[in-house]
């Protein structure tokens, strides 16, 4: 079932405990500001501001109690985008409080394949999220159930490294 971007966005609001999203693609360009990305691929430096209004919800929530993680499945060598996401959002976002983990597709298959990116909120709400081209992102649906959601997440889990010990290993690869 379609949900409106309004509802979507309540949820990151109205979340009492935990909020983990699946990320799959290696591209979200077109959902991304360009002009931040040009700046990251011509190597220049982060600006403070980047990003700074979902680090400022991110650092309110993490701030009062709740818990925002997500796992991303990605295959190396990363793409641009994916050199940019991690780069400056992942670094930046953990500051404030959000947990990223890598499921390293390179030198193993795929445990997820097709499943789409998703959030499940409190693991009784799940919005699974519908891309076009170059990560344009079309739009919503609510699930009716969380079960299989909370399995994929899991399995996603079990699988998955730190961020920073990926990134360590593998950032400038």
């Amino acid at each position: 079932m379609s949900i409106s971007g309004e509802d979507f966005e309540n949820l990151f609001s109205t979340f009492r405990r935990e909020a983990f999203r699946l990320e799959t693609l290696d591209d979200y360009s077109g959902s991304s500001d360009p002009e931040y990305l040009r700046s990251f691929l011509d190597g220049e430096p982060q600006p403070a501001d980047y990003n700074q209004d979902w680090a400022d919800e991110v650092q309110a929530s993490t701030s009062g109690g709740k818990r925002m993680y997500r796992v991303h499945i990605v295959a190396r060598p990363l793409t641009p985008y994916l050199r940019y996401e991690l780069g400056w959002g992942y670094t930046k976002n953990q500051t404030a409080g959000e947990e990223f983990f890598i499921l390293d597709t390179t030198e193993q298959p795929n445990p997820l394949e097709g499943v789409p990116d998703f959030w499940a909120f409190d693991e009784s709400k799940v919005v699974t999220m519908r891309y076009g081209d170059g990560g344009t992102f079309l739009g919503a649906d609510q699930e009716p159930t969380a079960e299989k959601w909370l399995k994929y997440r899991d399995t996603a889990l079990a699988h998955a490294v730190p961020f920073a010990d990926w990134w360590e290993r593998y950032g400038n690869a």
